[in-house]
């Protein structure tokens, strides 16, 4: 194995990332030809546990894994990587609203982003700790040198939530639904758009032929899925969030399949009359070298316009609780 690949997991002794650590090592996600480093960041009061997963790691005897640091300084965890993975940030508790969370997060994205341009030359970074999208351009921001598009924040959680309902819905297997694309926030105002998704290489509205089912208790259950799961398990959706950074970063390492695309919020270029500079979940093309396109020409309708609006409208209103971040 010539290659050798670093990525740093922040919030690594959490649930999501016990769920992903494992799978990052045994070479799942870079390949079987692919070593791993993983550099793993954590805040002081939970690097004993980080030990204990660094233990369970080892014990694994993973031939791609290379070798495991364990930090609490983002400026050492971050130094020489090629991946980083921005999974730790605090939850929402109990009575905060969106915007509290926003300020309690924001300042972890700022000393992230200072330390994450000091420490690394060539990488690309995922944001996943909430408010993604509007973390994710609090840390671009606060790593001026670093281009804006090696950054993104994950919509693909979302994204594999509505293909499993289109799926389910027509009876088909989650091969079959294409080209979905989830719009704008990670939030209760994302647009998971049907119209310009496919089954079987057919438009899925005309396979499902239940548009009210599509306008109302698709867009309900993706957007709300979170919430839903915490309801029946009592705990949030570590697992699957853990599957869809697996997700996420194998999409932008790949050439995207002809004629197909996933989501990912990636800094706005305007398309689709979205502001520049926002993070904005687009439905993105990787090249296979590192870099992507936005895929441009999606037609949207009246229903499908207003979504996009309404998602717009929160991105820009969380910028401005945070610009004095920016």
């Amino acid at each position: 194995m010539s290659n050798t690949v670093k990525i740093a997991v922040t919030g690594a002794a959490g649930q999501i990332c016990y769920g992903l650590l494992f799978r990052i090592a045994s070479g799942e996600v870079f390949g079987p030809d692919t070593k791993v480093i993983l550099s793993l960041l954590e805040i002081p009061p939970a690097m004993k546990a980080l030990e204990g997963v660094a233990m369970e790691l080892d014990d694994c005897a993973f031939n791609t894994l290379a070798g495991i640091e364990m930090n609490s300084d983002p400026a050492v965890a971050f130094d020489g990587i090629n991946w980083a993975a921005f999974v730790g940030a605090k939850p929402r508790g109990p009575g905060m609203e969106r915007g509290d969370l926003i300020r309690e997060n924001g300042p972890i994205f700022t000393g992230q982003g200072k330390a994450l341009e000091k420490a690394a030359s060539d990488f690309r970074a995922v944001v996943i700790g909430n408010p993604c999208n509007t973390n994710c351009l609090i840390a671009a921001s606060n790593a001026p040198g670093v281009p804006m598009d090696r950054f993104s924040a994950m919509t693909m959680l979302d994204q594999n939530r509505a293909r499993t309902q289109l799926a389910q819905k027509a009876g088909v297997g989650v091969d079959a639904v294409k080209r979905v694309t989830i719009w704008g926030n990670h939030s209760a105002t994302q647009y998971p758009d049907f119209y310009n998704a496919t089954i079987n290489g057919q438009p899925a509205a005309d396979v499902i032929g239940d548009e009210a089912w599509l306008q109302n208790d698709f867009i309900t259950t993706v957007q709300k899925r979170g919430a839903a799961i915490i309801g029946a398990r009592g705990s949030s959706s570590a697992a699957s969030a853990a599957n869809a950074i697996i997700d996420h970063i194998q999409a932008f390492s790949t050439k995207t399949e002809t004629g197909n695309w996933f989501s990912a919020a990636v800094v706005s270029d305007g398309s689709y009359g979205v502001e520049k500079g926002v993070f904005f979940s687009y439905p993105v093309c990787a090249d296979g070298t590192g870099g992507y396109q936005i895929v441009q020409g999606l037609e949207h309708n009246a229903f499908a316009t207003e979504k996009l609006e309404a998602t717009k409208a929160e991105l820009f209103s969380e910028r401005d609780v945070v610009s004095d971040l920016l």
